[in-house]
């Protein structure tokens, strides 16, 4: 008797994981266990502790039955919750009323697990404390001895978005220091912006965006622009996106040619140690990015802004980075970036070309 009762307790404890699990047939005979992650409409996540997250075409998938309770959404924008089960291309979802409401396969549109809906409806509506991904990229050399260099580059890129509107929030600086050399400074550079989407239809979206800029080998005190336009989501997948933006930017650039003399070598009232331009442009942009494999993700920016009220005059940003994903928290960081402008003062050059390299420390909150 004791043996048969052992028995029974390791046949229990053989089919525990398939008795508290969900479980999916495949046309082809094989059938997997595990917990159902989501769905949008044509491909299904489940979770299994052999494989990890393992993707499945719905169209190959013969019998569904679940352990747990699944938000299910049709192409209807109706939402029905409760443990599912599903062959012959239908699925019947049990709810906690005790009614059964059976749902075509061809008309789901979404399917989330409890974690799921919950970080989706968290998404909706973030408050702006939360909700932000991005990273920091920050490197530091120091050299002593035949020369006295240092040089400090940093990088902040945070993102805030939620299923109506982004808000992104950049800056990047590189600052190089030569004690041995006359003038010391051999690079200050500082970009900073914000910008702002709004989407009022499913691929159209209203821009709005400040951009900052310091230069100090190019005598730029600050370039401030300011602009806004109309986007278009011209890709929008889960590994791949690109924003188109067109618009209008008034710009206003202050330049320098160096600090006063003191004492002054002419009168006040004659010296001249800079020009100031103010401009209407038009704003021509795209925002690309791309996740390539598991762990790497390249991003491109392009902002175009020539110039209508001062012909033949026009500035333009280029930036390419890519982030690969060590750890959690941690990853490596490329970026090259060009910043040219047509119409610089006498003796400086049009363009400023930065490469950098480094760790990047990414944050979600």
């Amino acid at each position: 008797m004791r043996k048969l009762e052992f028995f029974v307790l390791i046949l229990v404890l053989a089919l525990a994981p398939s008795l508290f699990a969900d479980q999916i047939t495949l046309k082809n005979g094989d059938r997997l266990t595990g917990k159902i992650v989501k769905s949008d409409g044509k491909q299904l996540v489940l979770h299994t502790d052999a494989a990890g997250d393992v993707t499945i075409n719905l169209p190959a998938i013969a019998q569904i039955i679940t352990d747990q309770e699944l938000h299910v959404t049709t192409s209807d924008k109706k939402t029905v919750v409760g443990k599912v089960t599903g062959e012959d291309g239908k699925l019947e979802v049990a709810t906690k009323s005790g009614a059964t409401e059976e749902v075509p396969v061809a008309k789901v549109t979404i399917i989330r697990n409890d974690a799921e809906e919950t970080t989706y409806e968290k998404s909706l509506h973030p408050g702006l404390l939360h909700g932000w991904n991005g990273g920091a990229n920050v490197g530091y050399s120091l050299a002593r001895g035949n020369s006295e260099t240092s040089n400090l580059a940093l990088a902040v890129n945070a993102v805030h978005t939620t299923e109506k509107d982004k808000l992104t929030i950049l800056l990047s600086s590189i600052y190089t220091n030569n004690d041995l050399a006359t003038p010391s400074e051999v690079a200050n550079l500082i970009q900073a912006g914000i910008e702002y989407d709004y989407n009022f239809r499913p691929r159209w979206f209203a821009n709005a965006q400040a951009q900052f800029i310091s230069n100090a080998l190019q005598d730029l005190d600050l370039r401030s622009i300011y602009g806004g336009g109309l986007g278009i989501h011209a890709v929008k997948s889960a590994s791949t996106t690109l924003d188109l933006i067109g618009g209008l930017n008034y710009t206003h650039e202050t330049y320098s040619d160096g600090p006063p003399v003191t004492p002054p070598t002419i009168p006040p009232s004659l010296a001249s140690y800079g020009m100031t331009n103010r401009f209407l442009a038009a704003t021509i942009e795209d925002d690309f990015m791309h996740k390539w494999g598991k762990s790497t993700v390249i991003t491109q920016k392009l902002d175009f802004y020539p110039a209508i009220t001062e012909s033949g005059q026009y500035q333009m940003a280029f930036l390419l980075g890519t982030v690969t994903k060590i750890s959690k928290w941690f990853g490596w960081q490329n970026q090259f970036s060009d910043i040219y402008v047509s119409n610089p003062p006498a003796g400086t050059k049009t363009n400023d070309v930065i490469l950098t390299t480094g760790v990047n420390v990414t944050f979600n909150h």
